[in-house]
């Protein structure tokens, strides 16, 4: 079956977790507003994550994983998703479901006229500590690239996959989809979405890599920006 839309869940030692997902996602599936299908892509996993994975995979035919030999981080878990599928839209999930699966549908409203819609976590759920360093985090990234963006750690998105798959791989691109897609000409939409706390698991970024690690990403996103190619082919005769 040709799916519409693809929903990228990276996972890395999460489960605790899996189950929760596995209902929450196959809940969505029956109320999603295009034909959706699930990937999982697992980061390499030390726990038993990936025998959970391969268990939820064979018994739902719209689930289906990859799986790195070792852990790479969040933005490799995302870009491997990007290049793997081949639907017309894909997003991304956290597999600790702070954000609900639900909200997909208020975002594929608005992706008609957008390339990317992103949400805003509203009333986060989150220690003190972590909004104070996410929301730090978000002023820096912003006065670099001037995305406009005010929560570009939302782990809940939709992009047409065409974008998705000519944002270059570099360490940190989680944090700079947006300012990616708005440099590929792209347009791109905020919408508030729900946020709950993390009820299993523990958290996989510390205030070291929310504050610093978006700082130094930032001069990375300068180089690129500066490098960056952006084409359109108007014609071809194949």
């Amino acid at each position: 079956m040709k799916y519409m839309f693809t929903i990228i869940v990276p996972v890395y030692n999460e489960e605790d977790n899996l189950k929760r997902v596995e209902n929450e996602l196959s809940k969505y599936l029956k109320i999603a507003s295009v034909s959706t299908t699930v990937l999982f892509v697992n980061d390499g996993s030390s726990d038993s994550s990936l025998s959970l994975i391969k268990t939820i995979c064979q018994s739902n035919n719209a689930f289906a994983y990859i799986s790195f030999n070792e852990n790479k981080g969040l933005s490799a878990t995302i870009k491997a998703g990007f290049d793997h599928v081949d639907s017309e839209l894909v997003g991304y999930i956290d597999a600790d479901l702070q954000t609900s699966p639900e909200d997909f549908n208020i975002l594929l409203e608005y992706i008609d006229s957008y390339d990317m819609v992103t949400g805003v976590r509203l009333n986060r759920k989150d220690t003190f500590i972590k909004q104070i360093s996410s929301k730090i985090a978000n002023s820096i990234r912003r006065a670099f690239t001037r995305d406009g963006m005010d929560d570009t750690g939302c782990p809940l998105k939709v992009i047409k996959t065409e974008y998705a798959k000519r944002i270059p791989m570099f360490k940190g691109l989680h944090r700079f989809l947006p300012a990616m897609v708005i440099l590929q000409n792209g347009k791109v939409k905020q919408i508030p979405v729900r946020h709950f706390p993390r009820v299993a698991g523990t958290a996989k970024f510390g205030l070291r890599n929310r504050l610093f690690g978006p700082f130094i990403d930032c001069f990375a996103y300068l180089w690129m920006k500066k490098k960056y190619i952006n084409y359109k082919i108007t014609e071809s005769n194949e």
